[in-house]
C-alpha cells in the first residue's frame, strides 16, 4: 500500500480560535447581549448566558489545549468589559485578561490577541456604533489601554475580526445587530473599521517595538453558476469585490474600492505585518435582478456535500484558493479560523484532513503560512445561530458545562503533536480518503 507522510514546517504553530462573547459568559454590557433579549433575533430563542464560562475558568480549557499539543490560541478582548463607559476603564477586567494570557504562556501556548470580534460596548452602539466617525478615536483609546496593560504577555495582535462580515450581516442582511439593510451604511461602517485598523496598527507599533499586527479577513468565494454567462460572472465579480477585495485593497494597496470609496486611501497602505485568513465555504452566484444588492442569487453545486445547519457547501479546496490569493500580498499568513459545524463529528475528521492537505500543498508552493487555528476548541455561542452550530473539537453540555472530546479532537491533537499527517491517521479517522491523499 502507498505510504507517504505530509510533514509541516518545523516551526509551524497549531492552535484554536475563540471569541470573547462566544466563550466568556455574562457579557451583559455589549450590543449582542441586548440583541439576544429581543424575540426572534437568535435561532430557537437561544442566549449566550454563561457561554463556556471562560471568565471564571478559562484555564480548564487551556489545559485541554495544552494536552492536545497546541502551541497557539487566538482569543479576543471584550471591549465592553474593559471600557464600561467612554473613558472609564475597569482595571479588574484587565487583571483577568492578564491572568488568562499568563496561564497560556505557562502552558507553552502563544496567545494571538484579537481586539475586536463582533461585539461592541452598548454605550458605543447607542452613539451609532461603527457608522459614527468618532468610533476611530474611541477604538484607538481602547486599544491603547489594552496594549499598555497586556503588552508584556502578547506581541501578536489582530485588530479586527472580519470587518467585511460585520458590515454585511449587520447592515445588509440585517441578521446581526443593529439589524439594518442599508448598503450605503454598510459601506460607511466598513470604511470606518478599516480606518480604525490602520490607526490601531500605527498606535500599537508606537507602544510596542516587538509588535506584529494583522487583521482576520474572511474570504468566501463567489463563483458564477454558469461561467459562460456574462451576467452570472458580473454579479459574482461584484460580490467578490465588496466582500473579498475591498479590505485588502485599502489596508495593503492604499486604495478605496467602490462602494466603500474611490481613489487613494491615505495613511492606510501597508498597515499589515501579516494577514489572517478565515475560510469556511463558497457560494455559486446566478444573476437575479430581484435578489438585492449585486443582483445575485445563491445556488449550490449539484450533488454537493453540505455542512450541518445549512452552513454552506463542503469545499476544502477553497482553502488553497484563498491562500494563493492572499499570497499576492507578499506577507506572512496566519489561518485564523477554519472549521465546520458538525453535531455528530461525522464530517469534521475528514474536513480536517482535507483542509490540512490543501494547506500542505500551499506550503509546498512556498506560500508563507505560519499557523493554523481551528474554529473552535469547545462548542460555543454562534451568534445569530445560537447553540445550533457545534463547531467544537470538544463537545459541551450547555446545562452542566461538562466537556467531552470528540474523535476529531484526538485527530487534531495527533497532527499537532506529530506536526504531520500520516497514513495511520488517514486510515484511522477517514479511510475513504486514502485513494485521494495516498494515490497508487
Amino acid at each position: 500500500m502507498p505510504y507517504a507522510i505530509y510533514h509541516f514546517p518545523p516551526n509551524f504553530r497549531w492552535g484554536v480560535a475563540t471569541a470573547s462573547h462566544q466563550v466568556e459568559g455574562d457579557n451583559k454590557r455589549n450590543q449582542w447581549w441586548n440583541w439576544e433579549q429581543q424575540p426572534g433575533r437568535i435561532a430557537e430563542g437561544h442566549r449566550s448566558g454563561l457561554a463556556c464560562n471562560w471568565w471564571q475558568n478559562a484555564e480548564a480549557d487551556f489545559d485541554y489545549a495544552m494536552s492536545m499539543g497546541l502551541t497557539s490560541l487566538r482569543l479576543s478582548i471584550e471591549w465592553s468589559r474593559v471600557e464600561v463607559a467612554p473613558g472609564e476603564i475597569d482595571t479588574t477586567a484587565l487583571d483577568r485578561y492578564r491572568e488568562m494570557l499568563q496561564a497560556l504562556k505557562d502552558r507553552g501556548i502563544t496567545p494571538m490577541v484579537t481586539l475586536h470580534h463582533f461585539s461592541d460596548p452598548l454605550w458605543l452602539a447607542q452613539k451609532g456604533g461603527w457608522s459614527n466617525p468618532a468610533v476611530i478615536s474611541y477604538f484607538s483609546h481602547y486599544v491603547e489601554q489594552v496594549v499598555q496593560a497586556l503588552g508584556e504577555f502578547a506581541t501578536c495582535w489582530c485588530t479586527l475580526n472580519e470587518p467585511n462580515v460585520y458590515a454585511s450581516l449587520g447592515y445588509i442582511r440585517g441578521v446581526f445587530p443593529p439589524g439594518e439593510q442599508n448598503i450605503k451604511k454598510a459601506a460607511l461602517v466598513l470604511r470606518h473599521m478599516l480606518q480604525a485598523h490602520a490607526a490601531a496598527y500605527k498606535l500599537i507599533h508606537r507602544l510596542q517595538a516587538a509588535a506584529s499586527v494583522g487583521l482576520a479577513h474572511n474570504i468566501r468565494f463567489f463563483d458564477p453558476v454558469n461561467p459562460r454567462s456574462p451576467r452570472d460572472r458580473m454579479v459574482a465579480r461584484i460580490q467578490d469585490l465588496w466582500f473579498n477585495r475591498t479590505t485588502t485593497a485599502a489596508i495593503w494597496n492604499g486604495i478605496w474600492l467602490p462602494p466603500v470609496g474611490y481613489g487613494p486611501a491615505f495613511g492606510m497602505r501597508h498597515t499589515l505585518d501579516w494577514i489572517g485568513l478565515n475560510y469556511y465555504t463558497r457560494d455559486l452566484i446566478a444573476y437575479d435582478k430581484n435578489a438585492g444588492p449585486g443582483y445575485g442569487r445563491v445556488e449550490r453545486t449539484p450533488d454537493a456535500e453540505l455542512m450541518d445547519g445549512g452552513y454552506g457547501e463542503f469545499y476544502p479546496e477553497g482553502l488553497a484558493r484563498a491562500l494563493r490569493r492572499l499570497a499576492r500580498l507578499g506577507i506572512p499568513i496566519h489561518i485564523t479560523e477554519n472549521g465546520i459545524p458538525d453535531t455528530d463529528d461525522d464530517q469534521r475528521p475528514r474536513a480536517l484532513l482535507l483542509h490540512l492537505y490543501h494547506l500542505w500543498r500551499a506550503l509546498q508552493g512556498n506560500i508563507p503560512v505560519q499557523s493554523y487555528h481551528h474554529w473552535t476548541l469547545v462548542d460555543n455561542f454562534e451568534w445569530a445561530e445560537g447553540w445550533t452550530l457545534p463547531f467544537g473539537l470538544i463537545e459541551m453540555d450547555l446545562r452542566t458545562q461538562k466537556r467531552k472530546s470528540r474523535p476529531s479532537a484526538d485527530l487534531y491533537a495527533a497532527i499537532a503533536r506529530g506536526n504531520a499527517i500520516t497514513p495511520e491517521l488517514i486510515d484511522a479517522y477517514a479511510p475513504e480518503l486514502r485513494p485521494l491523499l495516498l494515490p497508487v
